[in-house]
């Protein structure tokens, strides 16, 4: 038995921010009791936040083609030492998992060397080239949690359409990525006077607003469960809540560097803060944060996309998209809070509550009964980032030397402690 005395309690489920303790007995919460601790012998919290590990949607581990950028090893640790204690990652390896068999290698790498929950996506389509739809029946038996082509927009609205009634069938989810992809193609920046001032080919934001409205007719015709990776302009927003309000199974993500940051952050050509979709206007910025405070946008996802130092250091439209997320996660979301845009309780209801209802987990909840995947942080406590001390294989991060508030003291998996700061 062990017992989590002292902590403030952030429960997401009940909307509560309140100081108490967590008994776990055999791997699960056994009681949260408010007030006066148990008698006992306990871990002290000190009063630190203690609340349900973060269930992170789109994580890209780079095995087995390009391990010198992210193994699961390292991903496992990089996601302990940020709070993640589930990943659900992503089919864009190389080659893609687009076949029961690379979706099992997968798993089985994910339970030999990660340090967290590993549950592996899988492609639509094979090679994720939107021309034949993949083995969709069969790597859902294999284990597949949700399936999409990742950043490979399926064009073919036949084949599209095929994917999503066939995952109808399976009451699969399916996670679609939503950038038009001729509006989209070779640019760098979100068009505007901004973009032109660097001489940077630019993305409008509508290139979103179009796809949406496409894969929400889609959706309409086949019923499928379906969720939008991230959304990142606010034209896309009236899309997705029409959608919702007509009754289709319909859930939407943003990535915290689309929170977090805006287009004025590339200023000087800083390919660390180039990312997929390409970071938006400040308007563009306030909106989807009002979005995810008010429950239209469901999940915060860090899109952990880690590129070597090779793919960055290049000339701006030449350098790889991307940005590594699992560390930083945590404390970049802090800003959400301490900018008061939300409370701690709505904050995690979109980082670990909303996740783990998508993917029908017990986890994301301090209730009776549900797992001791739980994180013990300090909201307030600042640093500076320093990317050299990342625990992944790449460290292209776009908050390095940035002074930042929100540092993990610990990350319980199954009430079992797999980080601890040092």
């Amino acid at each position: 038995m062990l017992i989590l005395k002292n902590a403030r309690l952030i429960d997401p489920e009940n909307g509560t921010d309140k100081l108490g303790s967590i008994i776990i007995k055999n791997g699960k919460i056994a009681d949260v009791i408010y007030g006066d601790a148990p008698k006992g012998e306990a871990i002290d919290c000190a009063g630190k936040c203690l609340a349900p590990g973060i269930i992170d949607i789109g994580v890209k581990v780079c095995e087995p083609g390009e391990r010198h950028k992210e193994s699961f090893a390292s991903a496992g640790r990089a996601a302990a030492a940020g709070g993640v204690t589930t990943m659900a990652i992503r089919p864009d390896t190389e080659p893609a998992i687009d076949s029961p068999e690379t979706l099992q290698f997968a798993h089985r790498r994910a339970l030999e060397d990660a340090a967290v929950h590993v549950l592996p996506m899988a492609a639509l389509t094979k090679g994720r080239q939107g021309r034949e739809m993949a083995e969709i029946g069969f790597m859902r038996d294999a284990g597949a949690v949700a399936f999409s082509d990742a950043d490979s927009v399926i064009a073919d609205n036949k084949v599209f359409g095929r994917c999503l009634t066939y995952a109808k069938g399976l009451n699969a989810l399916v996670m679609g990525h939503i950038q038009e992809p001729s509006l989209s193609k070779d640019t760098a920046a979100t068009s505007g006077p901004f973009a032109s001032k660097l001489g940077l080919p630019g993305a409008s934001p509508m290139a979103e607003r179009i796809q949406l409205e496409r894969d929400m007719a889609l959706v309409e015709m086949t019923g499928v469960r379906y969720h939008v990776d991230q959304i990142s302009t606010a034209v896309a927003l009236p899309v997705l809540e029409r959608a919702k309000a007509a009754g289709l199974q319909v859930t939407a993500g943003a990535s915290i560097h689309h929170l977090t940051l805006n287009e004025l952050d590339i200023e000087g050509y800083r390919t660390f803060f180039k990312v997929k979709p390409p970071l938006r206007h400040e308007t563009d910025r306030v909106a989807t944060v009002e979005a995810v405070a008010s429950g239209l946008i469901d999940i915060i996802c860090s899109m952990h996309t880690p590129q070597d130092e090779e793919s960055k250091r290049l000339p701006f439209e030449e350098s790889a998209s991307g940005a590594v997320g699992l560390e930083t996660l945590l404390p970049a979301a802090m800003q959400l809070v301490h900018g008061g845009y939300m409370d701690m309780p709505t904050l995690w209801r979109a980082l670990s509550l909303n996740p783990a209802k998508l993917l029908g987990l017990a986890s994301g909840r301090l209730t009776k009964g549900a797992p001791a995947d739980l994180v013990l942080f300090d909201p307030d406590k600042p640093f500076i980032l320093d990317r050299t001390t990342l625990n992944s294989k790449s460290k292209n991060t776009p908050f390095d030397g940035r002074r930042m508030q929100g540092v993990v003291l610990g990350t319980y998996l199954g009430g079992q402690e797999i980080y601890v700061k040092s």
